[in-house]
């Protein structure tokens, strides 16, 4: 049986994708891993297709059910809402550029399951050398084994109560931005959930692996912002 339904956009960045998918079927609980392409390559769809038996998920290419140009996460978080709710599961989100560790499910499911308030849930972020880095370095003087906060949770790897996720449909999502994660944190204590970030679940994160030009966000601060507000990008 399945502890969760377990989510993955992808837009190209094949080498971190895999390492992505490759982590979460060697994790030490039973998940239901999809996979959402997002108009990536070519390439990358046929390299996809080509891991499904080997790594055991199932794939859906966007381009074959909607024409709306990448990035599409309404559409994803909506399908995904929808399966979790008809499984009676709860939800988590591990996007292309975090690998997690064999254990990371099961501290989640462990902590979840003592927790029946939870909203959303999120392992702490890490680099390479183990030090906390993007999104939670707001979180870098916490000493507690988790912290609850108010403050916007990523969906770097996060999981989404089943009791949430029955709250609030995400069909009601503003359909003229790209992400999400700030107004689905805020909507989950609005409707008295807690949300969580858990200090002693670290997963590797390599941000913006698959979106390469969000990177001048930290390079480049000047640029990035030109690009984003005269192109219409990264709307939050």
């Amino acid at each position: 049986m399945h502890q969760a339904i377990v989510i993955t956009p992808v837009k190209d960045s094949i080498s971190h994708t895999l390492n992505t998918i490759r982590a979460i079927y060697e994790n030490d609980c039973k998940v239901h891993h999809i996979v959402y392409n997002d108009f990536s390559t070519p390439e990358t769809r046929k390299t996809l297709e080509g891991n499904i038996e080997k790594y055991h998920f199932e794939l859906i290419n966007l381009e074959d059910i909607t024409s709306t140009p990448s990035p599409n996460y309404r559409l994803v978080l909506e399908d995904a809402q929808l399966k979790a709710i008809k499984e009676k599961l709860p939800l988590i989100i591990v996007e292309s550029d975090v690998t997690i560790n064999k254990d990371t499910f099961k501290k989640m499911f462990d902590f979840y399951q003592t927790h029946s308030k939870t909203g959303l849930l999120g392992a702490i972020t890490v680099d390479s050398s183990g030090d906390i880095n993007f999104p939670y370095l707001k979180f870098k003087k916490v000493k507690e084994n988790y912290v609850e906060t108010r403050r916007s949770l990523s969906f770097c790897c996060t999981l989404l109560s089943l009791e949430f996720l029955r709250s609030y449909s995400f069909a009601g999502l503003d359909s003229s931005k790209d992400w999400y994660d700030t107004f689905i944190s805020s909507k989950a204590v609005e409707l008295g959930f807690e949300n969580y970030v858990l200090m002693d679940v670290p997963v590797l994160h390599e941000p913006h692996s698959s979106r390469p030009w969000k990177q001048l966000k930290y390079t480049n601060p000047l640029k990035y912002y030109f690009i984003k507000f005269t192109k219409g990008k990264d709307k939050i």
